[in-house]
């Protein structure tokens, strides 16, 4: 089974109220839809720091995030992660200014996990950065996981 990282964005789509924006609302659409088989065609993990992230703002909505997770696998933190976090910032492989996006990569890096699925396009998801960040990952003596959205993933379900 092919194991996924669940980054924070993608919480946030599945159980977020409708956005106005329609660009926004199918992306939320799709990652509903992802999800709904998720669980049984992936092995899922967050961390830590997707709790957490999950955890903020309106205590409601942090509620209604962290219950969709409680039967996620966790990854546990580890210190290979924070050096590999410190040099994807380091070779700019993530902007300094976002050090919990780097440590998501590398937490799913670290960990052997095949994908992160993610809707942060301008740190994670960036097609900018895929290069420095796979070449970071390995001069750390990782594999980079695949990087890709809940859609993506959805719409290769079948090919598989």
């Amino acid at each position: 089974m092919d194991t996924v990282y669940i980054e924070t964005t993608v919480v946030g789509n599945i159980v977020g109220r409708v956005h106005p924006d329609p660009r926004i609302a199918a992306w939320q659409q799709a990652t509903r839809q992802w999800w709904a088989t998720a669980p049984d065609r992936y092995h899922l993990f967050v961390s830590q720091l997707t709790l957490d992230e999950c955890g903020d703002g309106d205590p409601d909505a942090a509620q209604e995030r962290l219950d969709l997770l409680k039967e996620v696998d966790l990854i546990e933190p580890s210190n290979e992660a924070e050096k590999l976090a410190q040099l994807l910032v380091h070779r700019l492989a993530v902007p300094a200014s976002e050090p919990r996006d780097a440590l998501h990569i590398s937490i799913a890096a670290v960990s052997g996990v095949q994908f992160i699925a993610t809707w942060n396009f301008k740190h994670i998801l960036n097609p900018h950065l895929q290069t420095k960040i796979a070449n970071t990952c390995r001069e750390g003596g990782f594999n980079p996981p695949v990087i890709c959205t809940p859609q993506q993933l959805l719409e290769t379900e079948n090919d598989t």
